[in-house]
């Protein structure tokens, strides 16, 4: 057998959760080894919808607008029924003003991936792919287990940290004990990447609405490609992948009741809703991310960009506390922030979901007869805009009440454990000016230069833990925070709000690393 292999992070799994973690350690310069069983990144399209947030964590490394060029943003939704037109709901500017990424981006997970491993080797990096990890144990100094690569070579391994990004059925999180409650929907559902020819213009999500099911078609990049999504009858005794393509189709055609001619199938696969998540999202020095955490229905486009955001909180607690900066107890922040978003997520995606298929007679009438004629007006208000759009593009996630979140002032409208607000500053978004992997002390004043003593006041005692940033008071800023006197924002890493104060910033920047040193 090999020497030992001895690294900080342990990544096991390079879906897009376990690549977009990677990146983060490489920003922060955290030394990891990545292993897949798989062979390469999915050709499959998979998870397609990415949302804003994720589009906000990719502007920082520079990955956003190539992702984009890759992939269509939702314009908005075609709604049909008995094969008729009923409604056409626009989405251009659900999101305006709330986020450089106002849209929903459609492109299939299998370039997603792609551009995430890219960024991984262009730094010197790399997955271990058709690699497997087991038999593992942990102490208080680490944990260590086996790999073996495909010719069946065994190597032993020595992690600080492990995070578990194998998916649903995680072995990890199987072997730590987990549990991983919840509830499976007994109907089966089908999925097809396909092209099709057909009256609609490839331009917008079109959803076809029936008395029990939705099916809907999800444009895709590429000449008259869509991702349909449906459900089978109630009665259909077929288990997952038994049910062949030309028994899809026939439910295609007749859930849809619409003209269309499917030409070209790219592939297709059969499934059940799981809604389920673990108790807990670590265990010792092992931590679970993505899919190994939580599963849900895939309505709203929500499962990858949590596991996403997983991974963008973890990484700089990570990071923090193996380079001597913070104190490990700041890791149980994970589980306490992220167990209670994924709980709240379960439970949105199961409204959701209910309201799109649920054959109750009530749900049924609203969904074909009231839904389609109200939707554009509830979409053209500006109050149910502010609840959508933050809600579906998980820009609204918050961490208030979580104990990094030093709340005092209650005079402002964002509070402590928000994400940054977006806003525009000399022209140019806000998050332009935060792209380096530490905190940011935002400083808004009208005065003409920043208060020196402060800044060097700050710059001594924290040395190169903290950003400095200062930017006027405008209207915008005015109005989104309540506030036109000075004030100061402590931004977390990964953008949250640490303390929002108008009192003298060093003693509470003080108080709060207190929290965690």
């Amino acid at each position: 057998m090999a020497a030992t292999l001895k690294t900080d992070v342990l990544i096991v799994g390079a879906g897009p959760t376990g690549l977009a973690l990677a990146i983060q350690l490489i920003r922060y310069g955290i030394d990891f080894v990545i292993v897949d069983k798989k062979e390469g990144t999915t050709p499959y399209s998979k998870a397609i919808g990415v949302q804003a947030r994720t589009l906000e964590i990719y502007q920082q490394i520079d990955l956003a607008d190539r992702l984009i060029d890759m992939g269509l943003p939702a314009q908005g939704v075609r709604l049909l029924e008995g094969g008729e037109q009923r409604a056409e709901v626009s989405l251009a500017n659900l999101g305006q003003g709330k986020s450089p990424y106002p849209f929903l981006l459609i492109v299939e997970q299998g370039q997603h991936e792609r551009l995430l491993y890219e960024f991984i080797k262009s730094h010197g990096q790399d997955v271990r792919w058709q690699t497997t990890f087991g038999g593992f144990s942990q102490n208080d100094a680490a944990v260590a287990g086996t790999i073996v690569n495909v010719n069946g070579e065994e190597q032993r391994i020595e992690a600080k940290y492990l995070v578990a990004c194998d998916g649903p059925k995680s072995g990890i999180r199987h072997h730590l004990g987990l549990t991983f409650e919840g509830s499976t929907l007994e109907r089966l559902f089908y999925v097809a990447d396909v092209q099709i020819k057909w009256a609609f213009p490839h331009d917008m999500l079109t959803a076809c609405l029936a008395k029990d099911q939705s099916t809907a078609f999800f444009p895709m990049p590429g000449e008259d490609r869509y991702r349909i999504v449906g459900v089978f009858p109630e009665d259909t005794e077929k288990k997952e992948g038994e049910i062949p393509y030309e028994e899809i189709k026939r439910q295609i055609l007749g859930d849809s009741q619409v003209d269309l001619d499917i030409y070209q199938v790219n592939w297709f696969s059969t499934y059940k809703v799981h809604s389920r998540r673990v108790n807990k999202f670590s265990e010792g020095r092992c931590f679970l991310a993505g899919d190994a955490a939580h599963i849900h229905s895939p309505a709203g486009a929500q499962g990858m960009n949590t596991g996403i955001q997983d991974g963008y909180n973890l990484a700089w607690k990570l990071a923090l506390v193996l380079r001597g900066e913070a104190d490990p107890r700041l890791l149980e922040t994970y589980n306490e922030e992220r167990v209670e978003i994924a709980k709240r997520l379960l439970e949105t995606t199961d409204r959701m979901f209910d309201l799109l298929v649920n054959p109750a007679w009530l749900l049924s009438f609203i969904r074909r007869n009231i839904f389609p004629h109200v939707a554009n007006f509830l979409v053209g208000l500006d109050s149910v805009n502010q609840f959508i759009f933050p809600l579906i593009s998980q820009t609204g996630i918050t961490y208030r009440d979580r104990s990094l979140s030093k709340n005092g002032d209650t005079e402002f409208e964002v509070k402590a454990g928000d994400r940054m607000p977006y806003l525009l500053v000399d022209g140019k978004g806000v998050y332009d000016w935060l792209h380096a992997p530490k905190f940011h002390l935002v400083t808004f004043s009208n005065e003409a230069e920043p208060d020196q003593a402060t800044s060097a006041g700050v710059e001594s005692e924290f040395g190169g833990l903290i950003d400095q940033q200062a930017f006027p008071i405008n209207e915008q800023v005015s109005e989104i925070f309540g506030m036109d006197k000075p004030f100061h924002i402590l931004l977390r890493p990964d953008n949250y709000i640490g303390f929002v104060s108008a009192e003298a910033p060093l003693p509470e920047l003080q108080s709060y690393f207190r929290r965690f040193a």
